[in-house]
């Protein structure tokens, strides 16, 4: 695929995604890390316009000056922005003048990459791609997380569904060694990955498959959120602070546990995946069953005899910075490095992740809070 159907394949799944969405749906921010479907669609046109058009596509003009303004999202060298909590706050531009931007953007994209262009400028929009990538998957938590706080737990077309797991797991049996970790081909890559470093790892087993919803209700009827003993003292104080007693979207009726999908309201399959689990929850659960999460090394060596895909998965590493990993200059070395710093890693992909984006290299991260992002639990003994 040449990187102007990329271009525009990415760009149109965008707009497809957000078909169903109603008029009302596209503003809304009920908490701060949720950003509106709107502001979504227009920062990542603005990458483009930004890090590629503006800069490189000579003669130029831009769609309206405010949107830099209105859609950056943390880059401080591009200039000032509106703060993130206030996203929501932002009724104009109106949608229909977000999706007249991102078709001005795309026009103007079309003719530049018709053009011969550098490699430089090529691995920038490639890295705009995988942004965009990025927050196709994020604007699924987002609005699942904006429909499933209402009263009437709407629904929106989606091919978001997991697969039932039908047998035991399996304990995969790593042998200790030196192994490679990182990125080490001439594929694409985040900087994060880079640093290709090797690692001593001891023996150990990990899970063929992922924790399920009636694992996890098996550990709420023993009493796993109320014994402080199985919790990290931040994590304790975070449960009980925010009354958690279950997953993100969990709702007990007549002593049956449903859930939120955006497929509606309905009643949780005991077979599939548990989702929605903090690394707090995470980290519970492992202890309960005497167990713990992989670290991401772990991971990723033994992620060649699994298959992965279904849920972003918690492992015990803190997000570093690999050895001799390096910034880029300027904006775009804003986009992994700074964030190095109280957040957990996660692997794999999950059901909302488009297709090939990410990799066994891959590395996501989160606060040990958060818990809308499709997120899951895979044991290590």
């Amino acid at each position: 695929m040449t990187l102007k159907d990329s271009y525009l394949k990415t760009r149109q799944r965008f707009t497809a995604i957000c078909r169903t969405l109603k008029t009302e749906d596209y503003s809304v921010q009920p908490v701060i890390f949720v950003s509106p479907p709107k502001w979504h669609l227009a920062h990542s046109t603005w990458f483009f316009e930004q890090f590629v058009l503006s800069k490189f596509k000579p003669g130029y003009k831009t769609f309206d000056e405010d949107f830099a303004y209105l859609f950056n999202s943390y880059y401080n060298n591009a200039g000032t922005r509106v703060l993130r909590p206030n996203r929501g706050l932002m009724t104009r531009p109106t949608v229909d003048e977000v999706y007249q931007y991102r078709q001005y953007v795309d026009q103007e994209m079309l003719e530049f990459l018709s053009e011969d262009i550098s490699e430089e400028i090529k691995k920038i929009i490639e890295l705009g791609i995988q942004h965009e990538q990025q927050h196709q998957e994020l604007f699924y938590y987002d609005v699942k997380y904006i429909l499933g706080h209402q009263p009437t737990f709407p629904t929106i077309e989606s091919d978001i569904h997991f697969t039932e797991i039908e047998q035991p797991s399996k304990w995969l049996k790593i042998e200790e060694g030196v192994y490679d970790i990182g990125h080490n081909d001439d594929s694409f890559c985040y900087d994060n990955e880079l640093g290709n470093h090797k690692v001593y790892l001891h023996e150990f087993e990990i899970s063929n498959q992922l924790v399920t919803n009636q694992d996890y209700i098996n550990f709420i009827d023993a009493g796993g959120y109320d014994n402080f003993n199985l919790w990290h003292a931040e994590g304790w104080d975070f449960i009980q602070q925010n009354a958690i007693k279950a997953p993100e979207y969990w709702h007990k009726i007549d002593g049956i546990w449903h859930h939120y999908t955006l497929q509606g309201f309905q009643e949780v399959n005991l077979k599939t995946p548990v989702n929605h689990i903090s690394f707090y929850e995470a980290h519970a659960f492992a202890e309960w069953k005497q167990m713990r999460l992989p670290t991401e090394f772990e991971w990723e060596v033994a992620s060649k005899h699994f298959n992965y895909g279904e849920l972003w998965e918690w492992t015990n590493s803190a997000y570093l910075p690999y050895p001799n990993y390096s910034k880029a200059p300027g904006a775009l070395g804003e986009y992994n490095g700074k964030f190095m710093i109280n957040q957990m890693v996660l692997r794999g992909a999950s059901v909302a992740t488009v297709d090939y984006h990410s990799r066994p290299t891959y590395r996501n991260f989160f606060h040990p809070e958060m818990r809308w992002q499709f997120s899951g639990i895979r044991l290590v003994k």
